[in-house]
């Protein structure tokens, strides 16, 4: 079942069988793939004027499996990276990703040459890199910024490490160090640009969608177990009741919020660069910054309402809610907690709050 936002009854026809595909999909990366490259053509970017169709579309599928919109959600984000960039269509074809992430010990860099631009370095954190055709990526420029590039991953030159993946959650999205040595690339906007334009903050709050469409799951797993334990005779207690009124308060704000923000978005609220002029008192990054700290909240409190009322039983003999529990608390832990609660904090002491 779709989550919904906002959408009206002419756009839930565009679902067709999509949920049912990346139910069939599940666990099949190179499938998941396939389903994520048809979405690509023919499901909106953020900022177009559907961004709540998009945001229901990455909460409905990670509603079905968390790690399906762990794969489904960097394709969808780069190919409107590359449209906001400009970058040819025929062109952005394939299977791709977006590797942003910095890690201890890891460096990209990005020289010119008479050529153009070549990537030597080690990048971290790039989820399926041995699967995928190409990726966005960030390297550190001549110039001491950072910048964004788009390259082909089968090129000679991209070595893929085999990560010891020892988590139990998103087992099929390992995320490991992809090796470069003068591989060519092409730039997407100058220096900083991939940061501080707004879609940098627009597919933070896709993330999040995601979050909060895998956290709805969890909550429906839990409505489903007191209904089959009221059909064998025990009547949920005034305990779990609560613990289902509070989950299904938190939920249905953050729906709410997260539905609000994407008006914002397509409204031109939420469009100002990062670091601009702020619109309305909030640049995207403030907001996009609330939208997530709000949703991660929510996840961790609905993991650990559910958790708590539903026991240890499911979390060792029910494999779906197993599953969809660890993937869920992996894939939040990208929220940077206290520290992304910090740079808000500092926004919001510069004078970008909407109160």
């Amino acid at each position: 079942m779709p989550v919904r936002l906002a959408s009206t009854e002419a756009n839930r026809a565009l679902w067709g069988g999509l949920l049912d595909a990346v139910q069939s999909s599940a666990g099949d990366v190179p499938a998941l793939l396939a389903v994520a490259r048809d979405l690509g053509h023919r499901w909106p970017r953020p900022g177009e004027g559907q961004t709540v169709l998009l945001w229901e579309l990455l909460a409905s599928v990670a509603s079905v499996d968390v790690a399906a919109a762990r794969v489904v959600e960097p394709h969808l984000d780069a190919l409107a990276i590359l449209a906001q960039a400009g970058f040819p269509l025929e062109r952005r074809g394939g299977a791709w990703g977006v590797f942003a992430a910095e890690g201890p010990g890891a460096r990209l860099n990005a020289k010119a040459d008479a050529g153009g631009i070549l990537l030597s370095g080690a990048k971290p954190w790039c989820s399926l890199a041995p699967l995928l055709d190409r990726a966005v990526i960030t390297a550190h420029t001549e110039s001491g910024a950072r910048a964004a590039f788009a390259v082909d991953l089968r090129q000679a030159g991209v070595t893929c490490e085999e990560p010891v993946w020892v988590a139990r959650g998103l087992r099929e999205i390992p995320s490991g160090t992809v090796h470069f040595s003068e591989v060519p690339a092409v730039p997407l906007g100058g220096d900083s640009w991939y940061f501080s334009r707004p879609g940098f903050a627009w597919g933070g709050m896709g993330v999040a969608a995601c979050w909060l469409g895998g956290a709805v799951a969890v909550a429906r797993d839990y409505a489903d177990s007191l209904h089959a334990a009221a059909e064998g005779g025990r009547e949920p207690d005034q305990l779990a009741l609560a613990a289902l009124g509070e989950t299904d308060r938190i939920l249905t704000s953050t729906l709410h919020y997260l539905a609000r923000t994407a008006e914002q978005v397509d409204s031109g609220a939420l469009s100002a660069g990062n670091g601009g002029p702020a619109s309305v008192h909030s640049s995207p990054w403030s907001e996009a910054l609330r939208v997530r700290g709000t949703v991660a909240a929510a996840v961790e409190r609905v993991l650990s309402l559910v958790s708590q009322n539903r026991g240890p039983g499911p979390l060792a003999f029910d494999e779906s809610y197993a599953k969809r529990t660890a993937d869920l608390a992996l894939y939040v832990r990208q929220h940077h907690a206290l520290r992304d609660d910090a740079q808000l904090g500092r926004l919001t002491f510069q004078g970008e709050r909407p109160w």
